[in-house]
């Protein structure tokens, strides 16, 4: 569905007000004394009252600024609408770098218009930071973003939010080759990680385990930037799983062969 300019621009700025919310928030939380809640079956996945209430917060705005739109969030149910636009909510996308005083972590802002999301925005607000884009374009803080030209994945800075994220050993194996062809691989980041790859300073991140809330904001940041991402095979990246955001499509083609390459 194609999207008035006037149109997007009116998102966009909402999207902003949505960040605002949260920020407001999120940042009263942060460094401070916080309770951290376990809602994992098997292994430790945290959520925070910051999380909780970033997330009604911004579900409300939406619900009285928009309310025929859907919602889908990381800590509330699904609320499907009666249009086809509905936002894509991660009040802290890196609640382990929250919670342990890193500001490697962000607000993940997204709205899919029913096939794809055609806008994002992952905000950052203790370092007052703000990423958006549109699929065409991107910026910091309105300031236009570019990916960096690297011509092979031998000379590419690498990155993953944690190797805990890949589920089988045959993702591990994958990730594995890699990660030893970069030229360097650095652990930690989560969304932060993919918004350096849209400003230039980062080459690829590969990852795995992710939820559409996960990934959605980034996609318009990532391709509006220049940049690509797709699933490890390829294909659509928007409802998660395992994901590829590279800089160049030179790279990009080479970690998708070691991926899928046997053995």
């Amino acid at each position: 569905m194609s999207m008035h300019p006037d149109e997007q621009a009116e998102y966009l700025t909402f999207a902003g007000r949505l960040a605002d919310v949260a920020g407001a928030m999120t940042l009263a939380h942060f460094r401070g004394v916080v309770d951290v809640v376990n809602k994992g079956a098997t292994r430790f996945d945290p959520v925070t009252v910051a999380d909780r209430e970033a997330e009604r917060a911004m579900r409300e705005l939406i619900r009285s600024t928009y309310p025929t739109h859907g919602v889908l969030g990381e800590e509330e149910q699904r609320m499907t609408g009666t249009d086809p636009f509905f936002w894509v909510l991660d009040p802290i996308d890196g609640t382990r770098a929250f919670i342990t005083g890193l500001p490697l972590w962000g607000t993940l802002i997204a709205l899919n218009d029913g096939q794809r999301p055609a806008l994002g925005v992952m905000d950052q607000p203790f370092t007052r930071e703000r990423f958006s884009g549109d699929g065409n374009r991107a910026w910091l803080n309105g300031k236009p973003l570019r990916v960096q030209p690297c011509p092979a994945l031998a000379q590419a800075k690498l990155l993953c939010t944690t190797p805990d994220m890949f589920e089988t050993s045959e993702q591990w194996d994958a990730f594995q080759r890699v990660a030893r062809t970069a030229r360097m691989q650095r652990y930690g980041g989560d969304c932060y990680g993919y918004c350096m790859v849209a400003a230039g300073h980062v080459d690829a991140v590969v990852e795995a385990g992710l939820q559409p809330y996960d990934v959605q904001a980034l996609i318009p940041i990532i391709e509006g930037a220049g940049g690509i991402m797709t699933s490890w095979t390829g294909g659509d990246p928007q409802h998660g799983g395992a994901v590829v955001a590279s800089g160049d499509a030179r790279v990009h083609e080479e970690i998708l062969r070691l991926l899928n390459a046997q053995g």
